[in-house]
């Protein structure tokens, strides 16, 4: 009895120390700005928030707006292929980057839209090319149903907006469960963000330390793990109705591979907008962007100059 007494005061003293262990504090935005936030970097305030944002380059805008968990950071890519033809904005959404949470933790479409609009009022952005990934490209497209004057054509790159089909990505089910929710708060282990990256790109071999730590540090920024986890737990009327309305010029570029949306919801779109076309990247998930910037960036360029 007493050697089970001593096993399970060992277990515990383990276990103990690997929750301790795995503790992670919020981050200081002000520590963050210093690290991922210097310049081109700018910030403006917005219902209360620092919103973080970069414009470069010169001409047309073209507004690119990131997905859930990510940042602006996830289109480096792109700006540096596309700003020597396009004044490129991009900005960290309410949630997540260094922007953080929503003071009344609204995620729905209609604050995203409303969100987006305020900033490009702000920058004296009255017309634009935007393009969008996953929750971004939802984004993108109602905004252009709503403001359709101001978009004059669009890229939906894995973009969200339809019903979904079976199960979502299990970190989205996870934040759904109170108990796991209260743990995530305040116990998140790097290889969880590692793990995400894995599903979310097709070649592993493309994630850096230094990418994990960025969407590692971007997690823990200050108020963004329970913005996630009000997000997950939003009820997302997707209003896909409206994607058939449509009628701008439309380019749609889908990673074969994608695991959090399907390729089946890329047809859809080339469906529903008449005047679209579909790109299918074969060595891509659902970051094409990420992945293969500088392929997605011509094509991109391409559909835009021409």
């Amino acid at each position: 009895m007493k050697m089970i007494r001593r096993t399970l005061l060992v277990i515990v003293i383990a276990l103990v120390g690997a929750l301790l262990l795995a503790y992670q504090n919020d981050i200081p935005v002000e520590i963050l700005i210093d690290q991922y936030g210097q310049a081109p970097s700018q910030y403006m305030e917005i219902d209360g928030m620092p919103v973080h944002y970069r414009v470069e380059g010169e001409g047309m805008p073209l507004v690119l707006i990131h997905g859930t968990a990510a940042s602006l950071h996830t289109w480096d890519g792109w700006a540096k292929e596309l700003s020597s033809d396009f004044k490129v904005v991009r900005f960290d959404l309410p949630a997540f980057g260094l922007t953080g949470p929503s003071p009344e933790a609204n995620y729905s479409l209609d604050f995203y839209a409303s969100f987006v609009d305020k900033v490009l009022l702000r920058l004296n952005i009255d017309s634009c090319y935007m393009a969008g990934n996953s929750l971004g490209g939802a984004i993108s497209w109602y905004y252009a149903t709503q403001y359709p004057a101001k978009v004059k054509k669009l890229v939906l790159v894995d973009a969200s907006g339809h019903p979904r089909q079976g199960n979502q990505p299990i970190i989205f089910r996870l934040a759904q469960q109170p108990a796991f929710a209260a743990f995530f708060k305040y116990f998140t282990p790097r290889f969880v963000i590692e793990n995400n990256l894995k599903a979310v790109y097709y070649d592993d071999t493309k994630i850096t330390e230094d990418l994990v730590d960025r969407y590692f540090s971007m997690a823990l920024r200050e108020g963004n793990r329970q913005a996630f986890i009000d997000r997950a737990n939003t009820k997302f009327d997707s209003k896909s109705e409206l994607i058939k309305s449509l009628k701008l010029p439309t380019l749609i570029l889908w990673g074969q591979h994608d695991e959090w949306v399907p390729l089946s919801d890329a047809y859809l779109f080339e469906d529903e907008i008449k005047n679209s076309e579909l790109i299918i990247y074969s060595t891509a998930g659902h970051v094409p962007m990420e992945e293969i910037p500088v392929r997605s960036a011509l094509d991109t360029r391409s559909f835009l100059i021409n």
